[in-house]
């Protein structure tokens, strides 16, 4: 699930093919390695966090290097409260230089600002290099990471003196799960939690597969229906080549670095153009950004814009697809399989060891299986069932998946059960129907944001912003400074 940070590391490749890439699109505006919104003032330190919170004899207590951020700048130290930010499938640092609204939060209430690394993920690797080895990795799960989180809350509490300041959690996609999670696991804990962009329903296996990449193509068919008929054209003609094994033809329409030669590297294809369809839509903010990659203003209009360019419709798909792996414009030729890999997450696992550690969660606990079907979408059929999932699972990890998990644990049919949480989703986000789109009660609160793409209320203020996400970040500060005071009064 690229509710996963898909940090996008473009590799240069050899050149040699008949046609370069297009970098109209692309130029960056001066963004390079970690530039954000408003860079926020945060201290980089590392917490001793135990290995195994749940088995006493496999590790004692063996401990680890857990990465946080951490900033005290907007922080009462008499009356403030923390808030928290659940960290998900990438480097902390990706996820606090995107999120401004939290930090503008905290000046207005004048909180503790802590931003915790997900075990697994980014420098917080239990066994270092070794971490993603059998029988190494099997540590890496949702219960261990919220463990992880709680001893890390009690423990600064304790450091700093703030016994007494309510804790409020943030997160998103991945993330926001996790916030919501940490609410109904730890309330002792935790006041309240802020799930924005979090699919709660789906990856708990109460979803329709067909969702996610439906989704996709409402985003595109609401810019210009003629636009989903072109990528649907696009990939029609791509089949019809693949029928007639003419890869020389796909090689050099795709200017691809090496010529495909087996229906596995066809399917590579397919999968890394729809991947790139998938970040367009997920990513389709209102003003350009640098998280996933330099994207322009509005993406899913460009993208159109470049569908729509000409006659030519494998060339229009080749640039609209250099919109998310050609940003840059650096690129000579695109290497299929060092800038996409196919996993158990069919809307792309990233890249790196981030992208590992997000394969394995999806073949324990987390359910990714949606398919295209070329029906309900404008993509090519492509299936992958539980069966599917459980045959690549247990070759690539020798482990059986546990459907219905995450329902068990973390209360999938009966979420209104659940106080202080706020799901927030954009309409323009194809994770959005995979969560809680109506409240559930008046405390277990959704909000729904009009022109709204993956967890943009999370972002920090723009001058782009639509209405919608303004409001809505109004009514989650109105509601946070509630559970606040709530929990003062309970604390004293």
């Amino acid at each position: 699930m690229n509710f996963v940070a898909i940090i996008l590391t473009l590799l240069g490749v050899m050149a040699g093919v008949q046609e370069s890439l297009p970098s109209r699109y692309f130029k960056s505006k001066g963004h390079h390695g970690r530039k954000a919104e408003n860079e926020p003032p945060f201290t980089e330190k590392y917490f001793s966090q135990i290995v195994d919170h749940f088995n006493f004899n496999s590790m004692g207590n063996g401990t680890f290097n857990q990465r946080y951020l951490i900033t005290e700048k907007y922080w009462d130290r008499k009356n403030g409260p923390i808030f928290f930010y659940t960290g998900n499938e990438g480097d902390i640092w990706d996820f606090a230089l995107n999120s401004g609204f939290i930090t503008e939060l905290a000046e207005q209430q004048r909180a503790l600002v802590i931003f915790a690394e997900h075990r697994y993920y980014g420098k917080s690797l239990p066994f270092g290099q070794e971490s993603f080895n059998i029988p190494q990795v099997g540590l890496l799960t949702v219960e261990q990471a919220l463990a992880d989180f709680a001893l890390l809350i009690s423990q600064l509490k304790q450091e700093l003196g703030a016994s007494n300041c309510p804790v409020i959690v943030f997160g998103g996609s991945y993330g926001g799960m996790l916030s919501a999670y940490m609410r109904q696991r730890y309330p002792n804990l935790v006041a309240g939690a802020l799930a924005a962009s979090a699919p709660v329903l789906s990856t708990a296996g109460m979803g329709d597969p067909r969702q996610f990449f439906r989704d996709v193509t409402s985003d595109f068919e609401g810019y210009a229906p003629e636009c989903s008929a072109a990528v649907r054209g696009a990939f029609q003609r791509v089949q019809d080549l693949a029928e007639h094994q003419a890869y020389d033809r796909l090689q050099s329409a795709f200017a691809l670095c090496k010529k495909p030669s087996s229906p596995g590297d066809v399917r590579q294809l397919k999968g890394f153009l729809r991947n790139a369809f998938t970040l367009l839509a997920m990513l389709d903010y209102p003003y350009s950004t640098h998280f996933w990659g330099d994207m322009p203003a509005h993406p899913v209009k460009v993208a159109c814009e470049a569908m729509l360019s000409g006659p030519d419709l494998l060339a229009n798909l080749r640039n609209t697809s250099g919109i998310v792996y050609n940003s840059t414009g650096e690129q000579t030729c695109f290497d299929l399989y060092s800038l996409y890999v196919e996993c158990a997450d069919p809307t792309g696992c990233g890249l790196g060891s981030n992208s590992l550690a997000w394969d394995y969660q999806a073949c324990t606990e987390i359910e990714l299986c949606y398919e295209s079907n070329n029906v309900t979408d404008m993509f090519p059929a492509m299936t992958f069932t539980p069966a599917e999932r459980l045959a690549y699972c247990s070759k690539r990890w020798g482990v059986t998946p546990r459907p219905g998990w995450l329902r068990t644990q973390y209360w999938g049919d009966a979420l209104s059960t659940a106080s202080n949480i706020i799901y927030s989703n954009g309409d323009l986000d194809p994770w959005a129907n995979g969560g809680v789109r109506t409240s559930l009660s008046p405390s277990v609160v959704a909000i729904n944001i009009t022109d709204g793409a993956h967890h943009l209320d999370l972002r920090g203020s723009n001058d782009a912003d639509p209405v919608s996400v303004i409001s809505a970040r109004k009514t989650e500060a109105n509601l946070i400074a509630q559970w606040v005071a709530m929990e003062r009064l309970r604390l004293k």
